[in-house]
């Protein structure tokens, strides 16, 4: 009887197992607009919670080349500190959609990890994906990113080089009121370190024109009117500049240091410096 019941129980598993391979297995499109589905559900919970890394985890596995799943699985380890698990992840997004990611991947190396060698090996690698047009990713445009990354490495010349074309490009298509303040900051600080003054303070006048606020520029400006010795206008900048910075006028980020990002210490810093020269 025993042996029966396992004879029974065999033919039955070979049945199951029969059915299942002759049953027609999904196309590559239905696979994916249902991960897309489950993506899609993801969403309507917040990032990074267990519910959303399910759906999304479930996504992928049920299409496991859909990029933006892939992606936006990694995002929650890459705000947590967690690159062991974010990288090899956006890797798989990378590899599967390099013309949507690949860019992107070379802003976080620039943002996040300030692998400055990292960032601009994919952002001329995205470049070349597309050569007929400017990509753009996090709102701004990949020469914006090219400059950024350029001044990370302190080559003036290229971060120069990248902002004048990013800037005149926005300048013919939207006019010059639309160009980002970051723009025009980091033009500036890339003049002011390579010791072109002039050029800096037209960067940071610039930023004035078009906004009264800016810790920032008027900060980058006392520094200029200091090392020409008009130390009384100095010190109006900088008393301003303090009054914007207490007010969160100045470049920030979430979850990462803005680049050449300035703190109080250094507002109070070249306080006392003005303080002592004037003496």
């Amino acid at each position: 009887m025993v042996r029966f019941w396992k004879y029974y129980l065999s033919i039955i598993m070979v049945c199951c197992f029969s059915c299942e391979t002759n049953r027609p297995q999904p196309t590559p499109k239905e696979k994916r607009a249902l991960a897309e589905q489950v993506f899609k559900e993801a969403l309507q919970y917040g990032q990074g919670t267990p519910e959303c890394m399910r759906l999304i985890e479930k996504a992928t596995l049920i299409d496991t080349t859909y990029a933006e799943a892939i992606r936006e699985l990694s995002v929650a380890y890459l705000k947590r500190g967690m690159p062991h698990k974010w990288k090899p992840l956006f890797d798989r997004a990378v590899y599967h959609d390099p013309k949507t990611w690949l860019m992107a991947r070379g802003v976080i190396y620039l943002k996040v990890y300030r692998d400055y060698n990292k960032a601009i090996e994919d952002l001329d690698a995205a470049d070349k994906l597309t050569p007929d047009f400017v990509d753009y990713v996090a709102g701004h445009s990949i020469d914006f990113w090219k400059g950024m990354t350029y001044l990370g490495l302190n080559d003036y010349e290229n971060c120069i080089a990248f902002y004048n074309k990013h800037i005149n490009k926005e300048t013919e298509e939207t006019g010059e009121d639309w160009v980002e303040i970051e723009a025009f900051l980091y033009r500036g600080i890339a003049h002011y370190e390579s010791g072109n003054a002039l050029e800096a303070r037209k960067n940071f006048e610039k930023i004035l024109f078009y906004t009264q606020n800016s810790a920032d520029a008027k900060y980058y400006l006392s520094k200029i009117l200091k090392d020409n010795g008009a130390i009384d206008s100095a010190r109006t900048y900088i008393n301003q500049a303090k009054e914007d910075y207490q007010a969160g006028y100045y470049n920030q980020r979430n979850y990462v240091e803005a680049l050449r990002q300035i703190y109080w210490d250094d507002l109070v810093e070249l306080e006392k410096s003005l303080d002592n020269d004037s003496k």
